[in-house]
């Protein structure tokens, strides 16, 4: 699922609906709608978001007939490491070390939580 092209950033109902699909590898938009948990959710409005989706590079479909399956092209793992890396690169200077610092002087991450994350940065990654 890895592409070259730079990801564009979703809106929170896009990155909403795209958890979803995330979630359940292949849907209908009838199932977007089930698991949003709301039946009054108009087909028409999930339907244009997903191809908006579709339209974006992050979610593709198989046709059966006039009944849409879609399924993702980008995986979740790829957009969290955009979303990071743009966080970073917007408010700490590229730095890891700067969100991290940042993380740990606000208190939204402690001692034991990380020398965790150091002892995963140390182990080597298995391809």
């Amino acid at each position: 699922m890895k592409r070259n092209k730079q990801l564009q950033t979703l809106t929170k109902a896009e990155e909403e609906v795209m958890h979803i699909i995330w979630q359940l590898d292949k849907c209908l938009v009838k199932d977007i709608i089930e698991k949003l948990g709301d039946p009054d959710m108009p087909h028409s409005t999930i339907s244009s978001v997903v191809r908006i989706l579709e339209k974006k590079g992050f979610v593709d479909h198989k046709a059966y007939g006039k009944t849409y399956e879609y399924f993702p092209v980008i995986a979740k793992d790829e957009y969290a490491q955009h979303g990071v890396q743009s966080l970073m690169e917007k408010y700490f200077g590229g730095s890891p070390r700067k969100l991290v610092s940042f993380l740990v002087q606000s208190e939204d991450i402690n001692l034991k939580e990380l020398n965790d994350l150091m002892k995963t940065l140390d182990t080597p990654k298995k391809k």
